[in-house]
Formats: structure tokens, sequence, C-alpha cells
């Protein structure tokens, strides 16, 4: 029963009362109830049970959305059709936040149901992890809210095909209790991940759902880190995970951080910086003495608190809280460093790379020159040329350690992975799915492991040449409407600013789709 259940408070709690006031009357029990620690939280505890009912969406009501629905309409062009209604639960549990407090989450469990034989009977589990969000709000679990195409792709992907589907909001999100989100902290994550799992399993009785032995793993941008984070730490405990697909992630948090400091500036920086120095500073407290030791002044008051927000990410550009694009200056921190400021290669990119640099920056020329200096003392074995293809052994800077701490070039896999992105993405590099995957050739070259570039180019008998040529069409689409638009570079910059968020996510997740089927 809950504590708050009235038998509870009569049968139990009175007469504790009761013994406690006659222990304090008699000199006994002085202090000792302010003393006791509270209880531990019970991990994946699930705190509404049975969990409410969102809503239930026929096929017809899915295949209308998705018709709606940027992201949908590229899912639609895949010849994809739904099967089975979904049936959609809140779930709030308990976790652990950044460094290990108690905390709560919320989540989505989206279950099949329908006559037909796929969406009856045990099924199999697909926990997704969904990229970085700055709403605090944000519940994937309301398809009704327009701005949830993960919440959408996911309920007619996989819940409408026969899977069970588990996604977290992730701690700091929704009617979450902590107060900031431990953004790409592989070890809170992966609990996060974890509990959520613990948590859907408890209602899978009230859903009339039952599993039947197979877990998926996979995710996309943030959430492809947060799924090879849960695959890692499923596996090191002995938890049998099927087959994971992770999708378009910063895998390799070392390179990924030198790659942006040395010039390539990735879009959404600034947004992707805040959150990231926010959580590491959360869960190991040596990001920064103080905020300008990293920021400056115009954006370091209020910097620890302020994403996921409440306000609309717009909103906090214009009121000059967070720059949109500009996270270094145009002065390079030293003449040595003017080549790299911006960087111009890959040439493709370079316009993007450009982007992040110019006037009102948010990280001090004096925090990028340490971090270059300490970049050049103790280089990263993948970036800037590939040697160890490992993190730095013994990197200085506390923001370097950090990285290092999260990067995941640290395990190999023993149940099959496939590694989607694409070559050109200008938010999460490309490098990261590389370096993984030359790192896994090197240490673990036994491992299942399967790489798709949906950019890449058609080989004989290529089993993803639908898929590619499907991407080809989409890019060359965004290209022409760009061109209609009065675009003079051929739309090569509205491809780019669409290329992660707006391209890529349909086609990898109908292949992980398709990879997933065949486990």
């Amino acid at each position: 029963m809950l504590l708050g259940d009235s038998m509870f408070r009569t049968t139990y709690l009175l007469p504790v009362l009761v013994a406690a006031a006659l222990l304090t009357a008699c000199g006994k029990g002085k202090g000792s109830a302010s003393s006791a620690p509270p209880p531990p939280p019970v991990r994946g505890q699930l705190l509404d049970n049975p969990p409410p009912l969102l809503a239930s969406y026929s096929t017809a009501d899915l295949l209308g959305r998705l018709g709606t629905d940027p992201l949908g309409k590229l899912l639609l062009q895949l010849t994809f059709s739904p099967t089975c209604t979904v049936n959609i639960y809140q779930l709030q549990y308990e976790t652990v936040g950044g460094s290990g407090e108690p905390t709560t989450a919320s989540g989505a469990l989206m279950v099949p149901a329908g006559s037909d034989a796929s969406c009856q009977g045990p099924r199999p589990i697909v926990m997704y992890a969904h990229g970085t969000n700055t709403a605090k709000t944000y519940n994937i679990a309301d398809l009704s809210n327009s701005d949830n195409s993960e919440g959408l792709l996911m309920a007619a992907t996989f819940a409408s095909q026969g899977y069970i589907v588990v996604a977290p909001n992730y701690a700091g999100y929704d009617s979450s209790s902590l107060g900031y989100h431990p953004y790409l902290n592989a070890d809170q994550q992966s609990k996060d991940m974890i509990d959520s799992l613990a948590a859907a399993r408890s209602a899978f009785a009230t859903a009339e759902v039952s599993e039947n032995g197979k877990l998926f793993l996979t995710g996309y941008s943030q959430g492809g880190f947060v799924a090879m984070a849960t695959h890692r730490a499923m596996q090191a405990a002995g938890t049998a995970v099927t087959a994971s697909g992770p999708m378009s992630g910063p895998y390799t948090l070392s390179a990924f951080g030198d790659a942006i400091f040395m010039g390539r500036v990735n879009l959404s920086a600034t947004v992707n910086f805040n959150m990231l120095v926010t959580s590491y500073q959360h869960a190991y407290g040596n990001a920064y003495m103080n905020p300008t030791d990293v920021y400056e002044p115009a954006y370091a008051a209020g910097a620890d608190a302020l994403l996921p927000s409440a306000t609309n990410i717009n909103t906090l550009y214009s009121e000059g809280k967070l720059p949109q694009s500009a996270l270094f200056s145009s002065t390079p921190p030293s003449p040595a460093y003017a080549p790299i400021t911006p960087a111009t290669t890959p040439a493709n990119l370079a316009p993007a790379f450009a982007m992040g640099f110019g006037p009102g920056n948010l990280v001090t020329n004096a925090f990028r020159l340490a971090y270059l200096q300490d970049a050049a003392a103790a280089p990263d074995g993948g970036f800037p040329t590939t040697t160890t293809g490992l993190p730095p052994a013994a990197p200085a800077l506390a923001l370097r350690q950090d990285l290092k701490t999260n990067d995941l070039r640290t395990w190999a896999p023993t149940a099959p992975v496939l590694l989607c992105g694409g070559d050109a993405d200008p938010t999460s590099f490309y490098l990261n799915t590389q370096l993984m995957q030359g790192y896994w050739s090197a240490t673990a070259p036994a491992s299942s492991v399967t790489v798709l570039d949906v950019d890449s180019g058609l080989s004989i008998g290529d089993p993803y040449s639908a898929l590619k040529d499907g991407f080809a069409a989409a890019k060359a689409a965004v290209a022409a409407a760009a061109v209609a638009g009065g675009a003079s570079d051929g739309g090569a910059l509205a491809v780019l600013q669409k290329y992660h968020a707006g391209l890529v996510p349909p086609f990898c997740l109908f292949a992980v789709k398709s990879f997933f089927d065949g486990h």
C-alpha cells in the first residue's frame, strides 16, 4: 500500500506515533526521529500503480498524425503502415540524479493492441532514448504535443508493429523532482533507462501485456549515446540484450569535444555546451569554481539553472540568456589558433562551423585556450589524428576529464549492434560513429557490429539501397525548396540545418526497426 493509504495510517502509523510520544516523555527517544536517515529510494519503483492511460490511438489515428508531422511524412514515404492500436500509459518512477541523489522521473509505456496476431500474446520490448530537448515540460508520452515527433515515431514505428515501447523522459523533465538534467552522464542516464524498464514491467499486468524475452535498445542523438551506455551497463550487469541500434549519437565525447574546441563547432553547440557543463558540475563539482571561469559575464549568472527550461528556447535567445549560435569568439585565443577560428575542413561543413563564432559568444577565450593547450598536451587518440583510437590518457583540464569519464570507448558488445547515422551531420558528427567502429574493430573484431551511413553511395547488392535512395530524394527536396525560396547556395545550408533533426531520424529508425525484426 502507498503511504497515503488510510488503512496504513490507522493500523500502523498511529501506534508508532503513540510509542514515540511515550519514549519522548520518558526521555528515551529524544532526537531519535530527527537523527534517523530517510529510507533509500527504491530505484525503478512505479509511483502510480496502476499508471494512467493517457490515450489510445487506432491505426487511422496514427496515419493521420504521421501525415501532418514533418518526420512522419518521410516515414510514410518508406511505405510504412501501422498494424496495431497503441495504448499509451504515463509512468512515474523512482531513480537517481547525477550524483546519486534520490529523485523521480517519468516516461511512456506504449502497448500494442488489436486483433492482428502481431498485436497479441507475449511481445518484444524496445527501449527508446530521446534526443536533446530544451523544454522542461517535455513528455514523450503526450502525442497531442505537435513538437513530440519522437513519441509519434516510436508509437508508429514500433508499438503499432507489435513491440512494447518503454521511453523515459529522463530525470529533470516533465514531473521529475530533479532541478537539472544529467545530460550525457553515462552512468546516470543508463540507470534512468534501467529504472524505467523496471517501472514499466510493474505496469504490464495493468496494460494487459507480457514480454517474450527479447529486449532491444535504441535512441537518437543524445539518445543514441544513452542507448549505447545502457547496453554497456546492462551487459556488465549480466542483463541479456537482444540487439541495439544507437543512432547519430555523441559516443566518443572526448574526441567530439576536442573537435568542437578545435573550431569544428556543431549546430546547437551553445545549448549542448550549457547542458553538458551544468550536468557535469552537478555530478562531479569540478567543471568550474565560478561560472565566469567558463562563461562570458553576460551569460554566467543563472547559467547553471538555465536548461532545460519552462521558457521557450527562442525566448531565452531573445532575452540574451544564451547566444543562439556563437559558442566562441571570432578572435582566436592566440595567433596560433587563427586557422581553426573557425575550422574550414571538411569544406561541406565549414558553413556550419562558421556559425559557431561571433560577437556575444558564450565561452571565454581564456577557457578555450586552456582547453586547447590541454588537448595538445594530452591528445585524444582518435582526433585530430588517429593513433591509439582511445580517449586521452591523462587530461589535466577538469572538463576533459569528465568527457573521458563519459566517453564510450571502454567496452565491446556481445549482442548485435547497428550504428546508423549520416556522414554530413553538422550536429552530432559522424566521427563518433567512425571512431566507435574503429575502436571495436581493434578491440573486439568478433563483435557483430553493422554500420549504416544513410548518406553514402550504393554498392552492389546493397541491402539499404532503397533507404539511401529515399534519403537522397529527401535531401534534394529540401534543397529545391530552399532554391525556390531564393537560396543562392543551391540549398546547401538548408540541408545542413535540417540534416540532423529533420532528415536522418526516420531513415535510421526504419533501418533499426528492420534490424530488430531480424533478431
